[in-house]
């Protein structure tokens, strides 16, 4: 797209904007840009240019992420109202434990989402209190809800259990060695003479 030389500025601005909406925690406003620049541009021009930017990138800014069918899951499930805050918990967790293996992030969103909250309500053993959130029932539920393939759903929920045993098995391995070196280190500084070899003067 052929540009002009006055919105060269301009498109600077919008491309650092775009960056910081990216990359920062805390994004930089449109008119903080705008004053940034002399106010030479308007927020109305940095906003529209967004969008041109956006478009010719062939960016989209808003893609559907597994957290966004969390709610829409868990109000179809028969799940006690006290135990809601734990299994919304356990999901999140098991979505961002999905982000680690690559082998799950193949999954679209839904998917993900869904095994993810099976994966939680099994853990949580909720099944002890309502039979139909036992293992194949809950499968077979969340199947409907998410109009998903029940075998494709449970090999995914399978996956990410495994994920999470291995995560686990890793956790705890790790620790076990850093509690061995600790060990090994304590060993260490009792076998160490506590007075020091250079002494030369003693008052007592």
């Amino acid at each position: 797209m052929p540009t002009r030389k006055s919105f060269l500025q301009l498109l600077g601005a919008v491309c650092i904007f775009l960056a910081s909406k990216l990359k920062d925690s805390r994004p930089l406003s449109a008119e903080k840009l705008c004053m940034y620049t002399d106010n030479s541009i308007t927020p109305r021009e940095l906003l529209d240019w967004e969008l041109v930017v956006l478009g010719k990138l062939k960016w989209n800014m808003a893609p559907v992420i597994p957290n966004d069918f969390i709610d829409h899951i868990i109000r179809r499930l028969p799940l006690p109202k006290d135990r809601l805050p734990m299994v919304r918990k356990h999901t999140l967790t098991f979505i961002a434990l999905c982000a680690t293996d690559d082998r799950l992030a193949m999954n679209p969103p839904s998917m993900i989402a869904t095994g993810s909250m099976g994966a939680a309500v099994c853990g949580l053993q909720l099944d002890q209190a309502d039979q139909r959130l036992t293992r194949d029932n809950l499968t077979d539920l969340l199947a409907k809800i998410t109009n998903t393939e029940v075998d494709c759903l449970r090999a995914c929920q399978e996956q990410i259990e495994r994920v999470l045993a291995a995560s686990l098995q890793q956790g705890q391995q790790s620790r076990q060695e850093t509690g061995v070196r600790a060990g090994n280190k304590a060993r260490e500084q009792q076998d160490q003479s506590s007075t020091p070899t250079d002494v030369r003067d003693v008052n007592l």
